[in-house]
């Protein structure tokens, strides 16, 4: 998957439809508001938590071409700095990074 490309559909189509393209604060509430309906559809055992995800992705693509940030890039570093990372239960069983372990 191209995720580059696919950020560069993404705005051309809001861009040909007439979406906004230069509130960030709306875009971002926008992704929350997909991806709190994917998560009701998922409550709700229904068939379209698949399509709510893809909307969410696709405002996430969105946002991150009007920032002129390569998303899929971005997702493969933190994928790797995770896979590094050390976790540890804290005094209540909740896992955190090693390096933030603190006792409360």
């Amino acid at each position: 998957m191209d995720t580059k490309k696919l950020q560069k559909e993404v705005y051309e189509n809001k861009v040909r439809h007439g979406f906004n393209v230069t509130d960030l604060n709306m875009e971002f509430c926008l992704a929350h508001g997909e991806l709190s309906e994917a998560y009701i559809a998922w409550l709700k055992k229904q068939d379209d938590v698949g399509e709510e995800l893809a909307d969410a992705a696709i405002y996430l693509l969105g946002i991150a071409e009007i920032l002129n940030i390569d998303l899929g890039k971005e997702i493969e570093l933190k994928i790797e700095k995770n896979k590094n990372r050390v976790y540890k239960e804290n005094s209540k069983g909740v896992l955190v990074k090693e390096d933030e372990l603190r006792e409360v």
